[in-house]
């Protein structure tokens, strides 16, 4: 996108243009007119851990601009990713729905590990079961790559109440838009592409984001800026890298033992520098008061590049590690600054939320709405008590992270999974996990024990009770397959 100077000349003048690109004593602020309908950015970190950001402990990452945000608005100590992986979250996000509506639940649609090893009857891909001597089958239940075309998407929903959108980065749901004007997986080139190794990639999308927000100044946008960092592989700007060399030289351990990683870190600070220049863009035009920025992740951190202590596990899990994921949000002169919710939160409230603030109608949208506005928390108020949910029926490979193994653990008990089949749901300070193989089931208060070391299914069995029947019946209203006993039933070749 290339910044239009003749507009920019008669809107702001030849003064500004013989200035600096932000100078200090000029500023244009957009009309009142729309000064009711905010515009909303939301920015997306790929794999960003719980504890990435500094405004929720990290001591080696160095995250200003992230940190501002957060205290300059609020931030959500319970905040929780729709699902333990990249794509179902974003679909989530997308659609306002649970994963079992849009029935994706990881890149590629199928379970990824060795197949002899599986207990349950799940979905495989044709290249995976090769590698492994066994011909194909027949798919046991549907497992999707691609948002369907009919879901309206929160672009559309924005677009009745008259917002420009764009979406600037990792898209992940398929080839379909969903409605987004401009749509750029790096900023520069097309919606499609993969950026995963490009450390130039971050700031492509920044400088996107930045002239889009330049030419939409005076009308009411939204912007989704989805970064390709801290995915992995690790590629970062050398000179960045460096200074975390020498960083790690005097602070190479976090309190668990774990070494950090300074590639990792310089990713952090690619996407928090990206941030910091969204903040000076509006700033600049004093659009602050009307836009609503939210910060998060997709997931939580990998579980042996990020450093997700105290929470337990790590992405491909749903113990806090893999679900819960940093949540800040600043509207200045809405949001009281520098302020806390523990009301937990979910990816699929976005939509709803974002069309409350924009005071639009949700009677259109084709797909089951799983969200609830979180508009009255951000005001600092009370929203309505709910339990929230999550679904993976199939396995991740991720040897030797006992994390994801289920109780009792010991010296021999890793399965070689970090993510198995299973279900969980959170209601109030209890969270109950049950595995599908077994029907092992796990309960936890993540309120005095959020490291999840004390399973208190047996010490409370009324209140495992009664969270694994409101799971069954969220499974049955939402048609979540369960995976039928048995090892994946495929011919030997």
């Amino acid at each position: 996108m290339k910044l239009n100077t003749k507009n920019l000349a008669l809107s702001l003048g030849s003064f500004i243009l013989s200035c600096s690109l932000f100078p200090s004593v000029a500023a244009t602020k957009a009309p009142t007119s729309f000064e009711k309908k905010p515009n909303i950015i939301f920015i997306l970190a790929d794999d960003q851990g719980w504890k990435d950001v500094g405004f929720n402990g990290a001591d080696f990452y160095e995250t200003p601009n992230i940190n501002r945000l957060a205290n300059e608005g609020m931030t959500f100590t319970d905040a929780y990713s729709a699902g333990p992986n990249c794509a179902p979250t974003r679909a989530s996000f997308i659609s306002g729905s649970y994963t079992p509506r849009h029935k994706i639940y990881t890149p590629g649609a199928a379970s990824k590990g060795d197949p002899r090893l599986m207990k349950l009857k799940v979905v495989l891909d044709d290249q995976r079961l090769k590698s492994f001597g066994f011909k194909s089958g027949p798919r046991p239940f549907e497992v999707l790559n691609d948002l369907t075309p009919s879901t309206t998407s929160v672009a559309e929903v924005l677009k009745q109440a008259g917002y420009t959108s764009a979406r600037f980065g990792k898209w992940h749901v398929g080839d379909d838009t969903q409605g987004f004007d401009i749509s750029s997986s790096d900023g520069v080139a097309g919606p499609k592409g993969k950026y995963y190794n490009d450390a130039d990639a971050s700031v492509r999308i920044t400088d996107a984001s930045v002239n889009f927000i330049k030419e939409n100044k005076n009308k009411p946008f939204f912007l989704f800026m989805s970064y390709w960092d801290v995915h992995i592989p690790l590629v970062a700007d050398p000179k960045v890298v460096k200074k975390y060399k020498n960083k790690f030289k005097d602070h190479p351990l976090h309190s668990s033992g774990r070494k950090y990683n300074p590639t990792y870190a310089a990713m952090v600070e690619a996407v928090d520098t990206g941030v910091g220049r969204v903040l000076k863009t509006l700033d600049h035009y004093q659009l602050d008061e009307n836009t609503l920025v939210i910060y998060t992740s997709d997931n939580g951190g990998l579980n042996n590049i990020s450093i997700n202590a105290p929470l337990r596990g790590g992405k491909g899990s749903l113990y806090e590690g893999g679900i819960r994921v940093p949540f800040a949000a600043r509207w200045t002169g809405t949001i009281k600054p520098n302020t806390k919710s523990a009301t937990p939160i979910n990816t699929v409230d976005m939509l709803p939320t974002f069309a409350d603030i924009a005071k639009t109608s949700l009677l259109k949208v084709q797909q089951p709405l799983d969200g609830v506005s979180i508009l009255p928390a951000l005001k600092g108020q009370d929203i309505e008590s709910r339990s929230l949910f999550w679904h993976y029926p199939l396995y991740l490979s991720g040897k030797g992270l006992q994390n994801y193994t289920p109780e009792p653990l010991s010296k021999n008990a890793n399965t070689g999974w970090r993510g198995k089949p299973a279900s969980a749901i959170r209601s109030g300070d209890w969270k109950l996990i049950e595995y599908f193989d077994d029907g092992h089931l796990e309960l936890y208060n993540v309120k005095q024990d959020i490291s999840e070391s004390q399973n208190l299914a047996s010490k409370y069995p009324n209140v495992a009770k009664k969270l694994h029947d409101e799971l069954i019946q969220w499974r049955k209203d939402t048609q979540a397959v369960v995976p039928e006993k048995g090892r994946p039933d495929y011919r030997k070749r």
